[in-house]
């Protein structure tokens, strides 16, 4: 009996239409194409809308030590031991260091290298100790004329994230 209710409803959904059989309909049809990117979150959740540029970071940060901020950047590398830091492309042949508020998140350590990242929390001029830079290059297994061959401090601006999205 549904199946006999289901047909009649078709049938006279389909004769009461506007448009008789024979008429030529004009085609009024989109193909809607969206791209559908995979984003890993760690930390807190963030929405990555609204990240600015490296670029635009340097502009902002005339003038101040520390800045509350979300930008997107293209990754580097990451900490091949833990993920416990990264670094990312500034675009004028620098890099900065992210590394994550309290030791309380890490990132994948291989694999993301020329992804996107936007990432959330204080950026801030720091000078990073020459103790540091070796110790970075160790974890990024540098050989000992590399790590030896550092020497000097580095003043650039860093970051502590509170949230990262990989794109």
């Amino acid at each position: 009996m549904r199946k006999v209710i289901f047909a009649m409803l078709l049938f006279g959904f389909y004769a009461c239409s506007e448009t008789p059989q024979n008429a030529e309909v004009e085609d009024s049809t989109e193909e809607v194409v969206v791209e559908t990117v995979a984003m890993n979150f760690y930390g807190d959740t963030i929405d990555p809308n609204g990240a600015i540029s490296p670029t635009e970071l340097y502009i902002q940060m005339e003038g101040k030590d520390t800045m509350e901020v979300m930008m997107a950047a293209t990754i580097n590398e990451t900490c091949p031991k833990k993920g416990c830091w990264m670094t990312l492309d500034m675009g004028n042949g620098e890099e900065m260091r992210v590394r994550f508020k309290d030791y309380g998140f890490f990132v994948p350590t291989e694999g993301v290298g020329g992804k996107t990242a936007t990432v959330k929390g204080i950026a801030f001029t720091d000078t990073v100790s020459v103790d540091y830079l070796r110790h970075y290059a160790e974890d990024a297994n540098a050989s000992e004329e590399e790590i030896a061959a550092i020497t000097e401090p580095e003043i650039r601006i860093n970051f502590e994230a509170t949230g990262v999205v990989i794109e």
